[in-house]
């Protein structure tokens, strides 16, 4: 871009008219201008003027719809406790963030302690049986029993070990310890995360998977959604990759990138509208669920004239711009305004690559092009 300092002309011939004319000022006057066309001389010397080239860029077009921060569902766990029980103890909060492993609630269960008991009977039946296969291995190396009822005692020795095992695993699903079980049960945390929902309170009565709602709900945020809903004759062009940026209500200044990772394959016939959906890594946990956002989608890209919002002279309905015209002279043109990107508008007539125009500064100008 190539500067310039200018006074205008209209004021240059003020500062003349003031001072005497003297040859020094007569020497510094501009060439005269063509008869009949509304030019605005700039001087070498003036100062709040910039101007630039046109040039021909790549016109982005983008798609700017409302959005909503949600959990990835993929990641979100509704936690029930895998027995019926009064619950003893509600350990989490809303909003609070627990790891794996970790002790949601206590509960008190007639379930948890017959499933004990029923441990301790299978272990104990197949201790018995193995004594009894032992003895019938003995008798039958020495001929005393026959061979069915060396094989009817390894069968009733294996069916008791399965027993065992299986009692022990339903032990181990319920978080129960089988050396000093009791009849409390513990719900575990069953992965790491927040805690976005508590469905339960101490003293109530929990009907374990067939309860009406969950004790907690456990999200894990650091990979979010931002979901927005595009009208069906915007689909156009847009697809699943697209580049995507986020801005955050709560974030107004910042800005996320990402790219389009769905893009819904069925019309709402209530609203005539389709889901599109963008993954953003959310490490700090700073996007919240429910955080309204706004989606900003490119659909594709042309050629076309871009200049910046300051080159253009706007009264009423129509636009201007300052354009170069040689010798440091701007005539005031006509032009027909685009899209907006960012700072700059596009041109969509009114002037060609390569011209010359003021980019900053034209303001000053108005009065002199228009007498």
């Amino acid at each position: 871009m190539k500067t310039y300092s200018a006074w205008l002309y209209l004021l240059a011939i003020a500062a003349l008219a003031g001072c005497g004319g003297s040859d020094a000022q007569k020497a510094a006057s501009p060439p005269p201008a063509a008869p009949g066309t509304p030019e605005v001389y700039v001087a070498a010397d003036a100062k709040g003027i910039q101007t630039m080239a046109v040039q021909t860029r790549q016109i982005p077009d983008y798609l700017n719809i409302p959005g909503r921060v949600t959990p990835d569902p993929t990641r979100v766990v509704h936690v029930f406790p895998v027995a019926t029980g009064r619950v003893v103890e509600m350990r989490v909060r809303p909003w609070d963030r627990v790891e794996k492993g970790e002790t949601l609630a206590t509960l008190e269960s007639s379930e948890a302690s017959r499933a004990v008991t029923d441990y301790e009977k299978a272990r104990s039946d197949a201790e018995l049986k193995k004594k009894t296969l032992d003895r019938s291995t003995d008798l039958y190396a020495h001929h005393a029993i026959a061979e069915k009822d060396l094989q009817q005692a390894q069968a009733d020795a294996q069916a008791a070990d399965a027993e065992v095992k299986a009692t022990l695993d339903q032990l181990h699903l319920m978080g129960i310890d089988p050396v000093g079980g009791a009849n409390q049960l513990r719900v575990l945390a069953p992965r790491s995360g927040v805690v976005i929902d508590v469905g339960a309170a101490s003293g109530e009565l929990s009907k374990s998977l067939d309860a009406p709602q969950p004790l907690c709900t456990i999200a894990d945020l650091a990979t979010i959604w931002v979901e927005g809903e595009i009208l069906e004759q915007d689909l156009k062009g847009l697809k699943t990759g697209a580049a995507a940026q986020i801005t955050i209500s709560a974030y107004p200044s910042e800005k996320w990138s990402g790219r389009v990772s769905v893009v819904g394959d069925a019309v709402d016939p209530a609203t005539r509208t389709l889901k599109v959906r963008v993954e953003l890594a959310n490490p700090q946990l700073r996007l919240k669920p429910g955080m309204f956002a706004t989606l900003r989608l490119l659909r594709s890209t042309s050629q076309g004239l871009l200049i910046p919002a300051t080159a253009v002279d706007r009264e009423g309905q129509k636009a201007y711009a300052y354009v170069g015209t040689g010798n440091n002279r701007f005539e005031r043109r006509e032009v027909t305004l685009g899209r907006t990107v960012d700072d700059d508008v596009e041109v969509l007539s009114g002037l060609t690559a390569g011209a010359t125009i003021v980019s900053e500064g034209g303001v000053l100008l108005r009065a002199a092009a228009q007498n």
